[in-house]
């Protein structure tokens, strides 16, 4: 017969603790971005056509897609969001939401954008590029 696991108050609330955690530090980025919408659009923007992972006719319209997409992450609340990133959710071990939710945005959405070519490159790939410029502009 299988062993059932109860854990002990003290196990719950360190899980507790840590769950908590995680959702602060979710909603301390997600309020962040606000603060740096325009430069942090403009950065993932221009990393994204350097670094040939997207092929664009005009890198503005691509700058103001990503900019609309960072404003919008503002006003969805944790459903929207958790629905958004769902088919990638798994994509890296911890992933940071904004990274995440702008690499899902790229994947799903730009790529039938009539200004832009093609987006090449793995998932992973466009991941680590947009997380480095959120790094950047929403250091921790």
């Amino acid at each position: 017969m299988a062993k059932v696991f109860r854990p002990s108050s003290r196990e719950s609330s360190i899980l507790s603790k840590i769950e908590s955690t995680k959702e602060h530090v979710r909603r301390l980025a997600i309020s962040r971005v606000k603060d740096c919408v325009e430069p942090l659009a403009n950065g993932i923007a221009t990393k994204l056509i350097e670094t040939g992972l997207v092929e664009t006719t005009n890198k503005n319209v691509l700058e103001e897609q990503v900019q609309k997409c960072l404003e919008k992450l503002n006003r969805l609340d944790d459903f929207e969001i958790d629905y958004q990133v769902a088919p990638i959710r798994n994509l890296v071990p911890n992933p940071q939401i904004v990274s995440l939710y702008v690499t899902a945005f790229v994947i799903e959405k730009l790529i039938n954008h009539k200004d832009v070519v093609d987006i090449f490159g793995s998932d992973e790939e466009i991941y680590f590029t947009i997380n480095q410029q959120v790094k950047k502009y929403m250091p921790l």
